[in-house]
């Protein structure tokens, strides 16, 4: 008998990690994450799962960001009751990371319950709630780094840094396939870059049967920078922001960049390079997590402040309250504020994006991903104007981009990761990338001498048979649960962007005739 990988997510797009390994003993998952990104993608979070979770034994989790770990209270929701092995630091951030998200669902939940019942609709239920996501924290267990250990019948695994966030982890798997053979696979989780506070930098061992590399940043390399030129970078945009006399809004994400932020403004203050009259992070999860990172300060390396300096500069202020929160939109000026969700799709960022892009001497400074269809996509992209609250909101503050806080490794780096991890006797599957990122990397390794059969692109929902040997056969679904089509841009993407456009054309007429005129072409056009 084979051991049979199944790709549940992050199969031709960046997010919902998740990996059902069956083998003769049993079957387990990697990761079980949230898919983000446009609402028909994010309505896979909803549909039946592909699997029934009380089959599963366990799960081994590569860390805690919430497109790896944020559908885990669904299992247990839907009946299963195995341990989550990860890290100890995961562990740790798994508990407010949790929670935040049933948080978020209960009240996205009651939002909608409430249009429903005007229009006289049935109600809908929580993806999960707060009771499903303590469920899930009572089976998480934590393991140190480069230890072997035996989850169950058939398999052992250990956790390897993978410089992404605190407590990232690599996972090298050895899983029996019933012939008296074992297949050795490395699940990459998500690779950190070179340069990076906090962290050293990735590791693994070399010669696996089969790895999956994420390929979030394939055929894209930022320019080769020290973590001090980053900080002159930040630097420089922080004052051209405060000079235009406007606040400086940051979309961040509430793990790791929300810290490395603070840790680099702190140091600028301190080294007299920047001098807000405030910075803000308002994001009550981002304010428990940053005291997460203060428990397992002596892990990091790359600092420049002290553990006792770290997020504690006077003008640094962590909200909690609602109140707190709404009284930063009295300032109009001199204020950095950093809040979340990293690509404003939801939190407490749309509020400030709202009150501060209306402003020509505001600055919206991105500095991480933002994955298609998201509306901080939509901003960076130089739409002049975006829906939030259900209202049209004008873009008239200045748009920046700083590339290099990124947490993923780039192209070359994830290229040098995989070269260091080979032989892959079996076969590289590229993961957790959109399809020209994958098709990027694909065509550099097979360019380096790896077969093209060996270098794979899984597509949702396809399953492997393995072998130490190679893979022995492939499986397709019946049906894919999306249309693949729709990942980078939905029906509602242009559904949105068609009514910004026909809103600014009907605003920029010159007169009704020219209005009436134009709806009439658009209602011939429908028409035909």
């Amino acid at each position: 008998m084979s051991v049979t990988l199944n790709f549940h997510g992050a199969a031709g797009t960046v997010t919902g990690s998740c990996y059902r390994v069956v083998h003769p003993k049993g079957q387990f998952l990697v990761d079980c994450g949230l898919f983000q990104g446009n609402r028909t993608v994010r309505d896979l979070n909803y549909k039946p799962l592909p699997f029934d979770p009380a089959m599963i034994d366990y799960m081994l989790l590569t860390h805690a960001h919430i497109d790896h770990a944020g559908l885990i209270p669904k299992l247990y929701r839907k009946g299963f009751r195995g341990p989550v092995h990860t890290t100890r630091p995961t562990t740790g951030l798994m508990e407010f990371m949790l929670e935040d998200s049933a948080g978020i669902q209960e009240s996205e939940t009651e939002r909608e319950n409430r249009k429903r019942a005007r229009r006289g609709e049935k109600e809908v239920e929580p993806l999960y709630e707060l009771k499903d996501a303590e469920e899930a924290l009572k089976h998480s267990t934590g393991h140190p780094y480069e230890e072997w250990i035996e989850p169950g019948p058939g398999v052992r695994f250990r956790l390897w840094n993978a410089g992404h966030i605190l407590g990232s982890a690599s996972i090298e798997v050895e899983v029996e396939d019933g012939d008296g053979k074992t297949v050795r696979l490395l699940f990459s989780g998500d690779i950190g870059p070179d340069e990076k506070v906090f962290y050293k930098d990735p590791n693994a061992p070399a010669g696996f049967d089969y790895i999956l590399s994420e390929s979030t940043y394939g055929g894209r390399n930022r320019d080769d920078y020290t973590l001090d030129a980053r900080r002159e970078a930040l630097s420089r945009e922080i004052n051209e922001a405060l000079e235009r006399g406007g606040n400086l809004v940051i979309p961040t994400f509430a793990v790791e960049r929300s810290q490395e932020l603070l840790h680099d403004i702190g140091l600028l203050i301190k080294q007299g390079e920047i001098n807000p009259h405030f910075v803000f992070l308002d994001s009550p999860l981002a304010r428990k997590v940053t005291g997460v990172y203060k428990k397992h300060a002596d892990m990091f390396e790359d600092v420049g402040l002290g553990a006792d300096e770290l997020f504690s500069d006077e003008r640094f202020q962590i909200t909690q309250s609602v109140d707190d929160s709404k009284a930063i939109n009295t300032i109009r000026g001199g204020a950095i504020i950093m809040s979340a969700s990293g690509m404003c799709d939801a939190g407490r960022i749309k509020h400030h994006l709202r009150n501060n892009i209306i402003h020509s001497n505001a600055t919206v400074l991105f500095v991480g991903y933002q994955a298609p269809g998201t509306l901080g996509s939509v901003i960076q992209g130089g739409a002049p104007e975006v829906r939030i609250h259900g209202r049209l909101v004008p873009i008239r503050a200045q748009i920046r981009t700083v590339n290099n806080y990124s947490a993923h490794a780039d192209h070359d780096e994830l290229m040098d990761w995989i070269n260091q991890r080979l032989p892959a006797h079996g076969a590289i599957f590229l993961t957790h990338g959109e399809d020209d990122s994958r098709k990027a990397m694909r065509d550099a390794l097979v360019k380096e001498g790896l077969g093209g059969d060996q270098v794979i692109m899984p597509m949702l929902d396809d399953a492997f048979e393995l072998r130490a040997a190679g893979i022995a056969g492939v499986k397709k679904p019946a049906e894919r649960r999306i249309d693949t089509a729709q990942f980078a841009r939905d029906w509602h993407n242009e559904y949105a962007e068609f009514l910004v456009e026909l809103s600014r054309q009907l605003h920029e007429a010159e007169n009704d005739r020219d209005r009436l005129e134009l709806m009439q072409k658009l209602d011939k056009a429908l028409a035909d």
